[in-house]
């Protein structure tokens, strides 16, 4: 559906044996506005080639940490370094801020401009020069799926076709981190799936991405890392495997076609069955597991020797949305 990744960043790999140096790397990283801190001594640590989501409630401090990421807020402390370069709101360093593409929530379109003049504008911008800007104006077209459209005013696009196109201009440039402040906010579910797609094709060409969200089902799928900001803090940063592996439960459902009480007298007696939820009319239960896959495994074998005719035996984890409101109780108590 994509193009190839080889057209949209062209990136040299890492030489043999070399330290794989962090995409983003931010210490004690501080914005403080009059008496409110917005962004509170945040060390984050973001490799090569992930695509990490950011998340949490409104005024958090989301906004305020991407934006001094894109040089747009300067910090009132820390330090931030790209690729291990300092990063600088001045004009010390011009060809670091021209690796960054940044996209915020709120970018406005040129909407009497055609697709093409608006992109052919933001090339020339960034000095592509031919043959080279029209070549990279037809490549990001493609890539966002609005070849066909490059002749028409922006006034006349849907709304995900306008945020495709805005990220369109956002990586014109062809960056090697991209900064993304709530890119689906407002956009339907297919929409939102064209979006997705657009970011997968950009991670496997060897691009960096940071995306913020409060979309998590979208983050879930996208995202190999996720940051979780509270109040200004960075309370949590890891792996989307290690978040799971960590405080994601197991939750399995059984449906039987014998006695509901039987069922779940045998689950009570099991003891890594913990929490029993029945589900009315539906002769199911579902009970949170705190066993591994084996044990799941072994539970139903238990089940089926003790004679309940299980019709169901469905194994679930919990989602990066009940992960989220359960650190922020812990947080708020």
């Amino acid at each position: 559906m994509y193009p190839e990744a080889r057209l949209v960043c062209n990136q040299q790999p890492p030489l043999a044996g070399m330290v794989k140096e962090l995409a983003i790397s931010t210490r004690g990283l501080t914005k403080q506005f009059e008496r409110h801190v917005a962004v509170n001594d945040v060390d984050l640590d973001i490799q090569q080639g992930e695509v990490y989501g950011l998340i949490g409630p409104n005024g958090a401090g989301k906004t305020t940490l991407i934006r001094m990421l894109a040089a747009a807020e300067e910090p009132t402390t820390g330090e931030i370094y790209i690729n291990g370069d300092r990063l600088r709101r001045d004009k010390s360093n011009p060809t670091l801020k021209r690796r960054l593409g940044y996209l915020p929530d709120d970018y406005p379109l040129y909407e009497e401009l055609t697709v093409w003049d608006y992109l052919d504008y933001f090339a020339r911008l960034y000095r592509l020069r031919e043959p080279r800007r029209t070549q990279r104006l037809h490549e990001v077209l493609e890539l966002i799926q609005l070849g066909n459209k490059r002749h028409s005013l922006i006034s006349t696009l849907s709304r995900g076709m306008k945020q495709r196109l805005s990220l369109a201009r956002t990586i014109i440039h062809e960056p090697i981190l991209l900064l993304l402040d709530e890119p689906v906010s407002g956009l339907d579910p297919i929409a939102r799936m064209q979006f997705r797609e657009i970011i997968k094709a950009l991670q496997e060409a060897g691009m960096t991405i940071l995306i913020s969200s409060h979309v998590l089902s979208d983050l879930a799928e996208l995202c190999t890392s996720v940051g979780i900001m509270e109040l200004g803090f960075l309370v949590e940063s890891a792996s989307l495997k290690q978040l799971y592996q960590r405080l994601a439960r197991q939750q399995i459902l059984v449906s039987t076609l014998g006695n509901l009480e039987t069922l779940v007298c045998e689950l009570r007696n099991q003891p890594l069955v913990e929490e029993l939820q029945v589900i009315s009319g539906k002769n199911s239960v579902r009970l949170n597991f705190s066993g591994k896959e084996e044990d799941s495994a072994e539970l139903l074998r238990s089940l089926i020797h003790s004679g309940i005719p299980v019709t169901d035996f469905h194994c679930t984890q919990e989602d990066l949305e009940t992960i989220f409101l359960k650190l922020g109780h812990k947080q708020a108590s």
